[in-house]
């Protein structure tokens, strides 16, 4: 493998490059955000809610403990910010454009299954009934503005009547699974992912204290999956399928962009060594084609193991020398 050189490829050297290369993966990204869009605009399943249903629906309709807007920050800025940090040290864009498009590409994804599995299964929040009745009142009434006789659950199939507000009804109906959790931990989990191979967290050591960075994140994202449940916006099964979803989308995201972090070269992406190789190729195929350098080495390295010894060491297979060596000279 070529010699490594970190601080040779920056933005300005290779960003365009590495961008150009990627152009298709970006166009996709975007579309996902338009997808994301549409998801949350559409109305979800209206499931059916009876009398009986309701007795488990009652809790008190809170405000969020972590607003939605905190989502994108705690999910997207808070990890990008330590991808930027780590390119001021090491000046690799190969590294920090791949930690930026995997981080995007495992919040995106996860934010459009989440989204989908919203609005495909409809299922009411812990404070529908609040949602539902504001009034608290869920007897048929009288009203001075109009009036009429209001029906709470219909006469034929005993489905509960809303009489809320429509855009929080249609919010009462996305309980699972939780996006806070999940995108949380699709964003959160990504990073940790990341530090483990920047730290070299699995090199076999047994530096445990390693560990204690990669829960941080880990725990930071199951802290916002709890506020959900203590917020009565999600029963326990939405935060708990929210938060495996987030992490198993960030663990294939992270892995097409990088190595296992218990790998020799996890601290890096796969296209950093790439183009290593590919450099490491171009200038022995020049050397090559001179015919007044000397010859290519031809060296073969052996791991040699036994009970007296263990240790590599390196020979030259060249056919030429092994010949003069054992005094076949042609």
């Amino acid at each position: 493998m070529a010699d490594i050189r970190l601080g040779a490829h920056t933005i300005k050297s290779h960003g365009m490059k590495v961008a150009r290369f990627h152009m298709h993966d970006w166009i996709i990204l975007l579309l996902l955000g338009v997808l994301e869009i549409i998801l949350n605009v559409i109305d979800p399943f209206y499931r059916f809610v009876g009398k009986d249903m309701m007795t488990d629906l009652k809790y008190p309709l809170k405000s969020n403990t972590v607003p939605f807007w905190a989502v994108p920050v705690i999910g997207i800025v808070l990890p990008a910010v330590v991808f930027i940090g780590i390119y001021f040290k090491r000046r690799d864009v190969y590294d920090l454009h791949h930690a930026i498009l995997g981080l995007l590409y495992s919040v995106l994804i996860t934010a459009v299954i989440t989204d989908a599995i919203k609005d495909a299964v409809g299922r009411p929040r812990p404070d529908f009934f609040w949602r539902c009745f504001p009034d608290g009142k869920e007897v048929g009434h009288y009203s001075c503005d109009h009036p009429s006789f209001f029906l709470v659950y219909d006469n034929v199939t005993t489905n509960v009547i809303c009489h809320g507000e429509k855009s929080v009804i249609k919010e009462g109906h996305k309980s699972f699974p939780s996006g806070h959790s999940s995108c949380s931990f699709a964003g959160l989990g990504f990073l940790a992912w990341y530090l483990s191979g920047k730290i070299q967290a699995f090199d076999r050591r047994g530096h445990i204290a390693k560990l204690c960075i990669l829960f941080l994140p880990l725990l930071c994202a199951s802290l916002v999956a709890i506020s959900r449940v203590d917020d009565y916006w999600h029963h326990w099964q939405d935060v708990f399928a929210g938060g495996l979803l987030g992490f198993v989308v960030a663990s294939f995201c992270y892995l097409q962009f990088f190595p296992p972090p218990y790998d020799v070269d996890g601290w890096g992406p796969f296209a950093y060594f790439q183009m290593l190789a590919e450099t490491g190729n171009n200038i022995q195929g020049s050397t090559n084609t001179n015919p007044l350098t000397s010859r290519p080495s031809e060296v073969e390295t052996v791991y040699v193991q036994s009970e007296q010894q263990v240790g590599i060491y390196m020979r030259d297979i060249n056919p030429t020398l092994d010949a003069m060596e054992t005094g076949r000279r042609d």
